[in-house]
């Protein structure tokens, strides 16, 4: 079975990130993208409880038979490290024949020569990243390059912040996210 993790703290959870997912599942032929929301991530200050970030990713892929959730990272606690989520996933298919590839944006590919055990990573799985725009190879060291796979799909101008610092705003982020989540946000005030 061909899968795809796709970690991230989702906050929200965007049609851009349910694109990006479709796109490669297709384009890849992927039997499923594993969405993994980030306990704590190491990179980014998350202000949203995880127990809103996950109900959000719920609806937002809801009715998707190629996507699935694993809460793997919340349940571990702590901050959310790629390659223990990746070590403890293979545990948990013991021994089934799979292939594990991991879904990265491009704004992430900046940062992962600094992520734990970076090379690691990259000998466990085919990381494929998403161009977002903006983006320069000439800003990657060549021993990733190398390791990595850049996804030939559409790019999508979406971002989480963006979507948060609009609602702040009091401004639209319609066709931005889902009706559910945009309904669970403004249930729970958010971001207010």
């Amino acid at each position: 079975m061909k899968i795809c993790l796709f970690g991230g703290t989702f906050d929200p959870p965007h049609i851009g990130h349910l694109l990006i997912a479709q796109t490669i599942c297709e384009a890849e032929g992927f039997d499923k993208i594993v969405f993994i929301p980030a306990n704590k991530s190491p990179n980014k200050k998350v202000t949203t409880k995880t127990q809103c970030r996950l109900e959000m990713l719920k609806l937002a892929v809801k009715g998707n038979p190629n996507f699935e959730i694993s809460d793997l990272e919340i349940h571990r606690g702590g901050i959310s490290y790629t390659i223990d989520t990746l070590l403890e996933y293979e545990k948990q298919l013991s021994n089934q024949n799979h292939e594990i590839s991991y879904l990265i944006g491009s704004d992430s590919l900046l940062d992962f020569k600094n992520w734990k055990q970076p090379k690691e990573i990259i000998k466990k799985c085919q990381v494929i990243v998403a161009i977002r725009p903006g983006f320069r190879p000439s800003d990657i060291p060549s021993w990733l390059l190398h390791g990595i796979q850049f996804a030939n799909i559409p790019r999508f101008e979406i971002s989480s912040s963006n979507i948060r610092k609009r609602w702040i705003e009091d401004k639209t982020i319609r066709y931005m996210v889902t009706l559910p989540v945009w309904e669970y946000i403004n249930r729970h005030n958010l971001y207010h």
